[in-house]
């Protein structure tokens, strides 16, 4: 077991008592191996106060999209199922249409596919899940497909609606197969079990979030939005509409499980890839444009990203919109987690922890460079 470091805890508390958000639990690992680790606050403070611990489960949100759905694209393209340069409309007909029938899977990947950032596809469908892949085609493309990068969670629903169609299996049912049964994971799962309820931590009361969003983009008010805590069920209101397991969102994991999967995009360490194909994460895909971006990644090369100044420029991270983030520096095979529950017991508008994330990994790569 490994031992916390008292200056990153005593950061991470400092946060927590500003209101940043109400727990934090992080693990700094190297080789395979967890170096720092401690969980702070609570996990649950509405309705009653639940202490958060190191096995405490959270919504790892948007962390789906790479430790999901990009796996489970990753493996494909290294069987040979799947090609970068693939034609989406291939695998989905519906996007066999003039403006996207070019669209390719490394476009999906890296967020240059022109497809709007977010919709709530629980009006626009009608409320009809079924219908998900057609209204997606069905909307006009925000920029020419591979002459930017906009962050889409529309791209990795697509993605996660392809893998369903190739395989014939559920996503969550390729990631029980494929990624959960072979790493022996029991805390890492789409829509937990009601009884495992009070080992996570919750997220926000209501969709407020959502509500506003969805009024602002002038696309209405959903009648059957929630009201309640949203706590033991996924945040993200897509992905509970589309089941609680989607591309982009449903992941539920603690930290040291969360450190398991990092560890599958490394080549000395991965169960599940090739050490050839794990350097595809280190690749920018995107020179010259907003962000670097590899496959389901941002690297740290982009400008401002969440990685901070202190990790290598080939370091890949990915973010989560509950509070969490993780990044791997592939070349010290090093891999930071910080899970944090920011949407829970706090009015709108949630606190931005860009820096609180930049600050953190700072510290540890001060700490464990000191240990050299």
């Amino acid at each position: 077991m490994s031992l916390p470091n008292q200056e990153i805890s005593n950061f991470l508390t400092e946060r927590i008592e500003g209101g940043d958000f109400p727990s934090a639990t992080y693990l700094v690992g190297q080789d395979g191996k967890d170096i720092f680790s401690d969980s702070l606050g609570n996990s649950v403070v509405e309705p009653y106060k639940v202490k958060s611990k190191l096995d405490t489960i959270y919504d790892l949100a948007s962390l789906t999209k790479p430790l999901i759905t990009g796996l489970l694209c990753s493996r494909r393209i290294e069987l040979g199922e799947l090609t970068p340069d693939s034609s989406v409309s291939h695998f989905l007909p519906e996007f066999d249409r003039p403006d996207k029938n070019m669209i390719t899977i490394r476009e999906l990947l890296t967020h240059s596919s022109g497809l709007p950032a977010w919709k709530p596809l629980y009006i626009l469908t009608e409320e009809e899940p079924e219908r998900t892949a057609g209204v997606i085609a069905g909307l006009d493309l925000i920029y020419k497909p591979g002459t930017r990068v906009v962050y889409s969670d529309l791209g990795f629903i697509t993605l996660g609606i392809l893998l369903e169609r190739m395989t014939g299996h559920s996503l969550a049912e390729l990631a029980r197969q494929e990624i959960f049964a072979p790493l022996k994971l029991q805390q890492t799962f789409f829509n937990p079990e009601s009884a495992l309820q009070t080992g996570i931590a919750a997220c926000e009361t209501g969709n407020a979030y959502e509500r506003d969003m969805s009024e602002q983009t002038g696309n209405g008010v959903y009648k059957n939005l929630r009201q309640r805590i949203i706590w033991g069920e996924v945040h993200d209101g897509n992905a509970y509409f589309l089941g609680g397991a989607a591309g982009h969102a449903g992941l539920f994991s603690s930290a040291q499980e969360t450190f398991r999967l990092a560890q599958q995009f490394l080549a000395n360490s991965s169960q599940i890839l090739k050490p050839e194909t794990c350097q595809m994460f280190r690749v920018d895909m995107t020179p010259g444009l907003e962000e670097a971006r590899s496959i389901g990644w941002q690297l740290a090369a982009t400008r401002e990203s969440s990685a901070g100044v202190d990790l290598p420029r080939d370091s890949f991270g990915h973010n989560g919109f509950t509070g969490t983030s993780c990044w791997i520096d592939a070349s010290d095979e090093r891999v930071f987690i910080l899970l944090t529950n920011r949407t829970h017991a706090r009015a709108i508008p949630f606190a931005n922890i860009h820096s609180v994330r930049r600050r953190f990994q700072s510290l540890a790569v001060s700490a464990m460079n000191r240990m050299v």
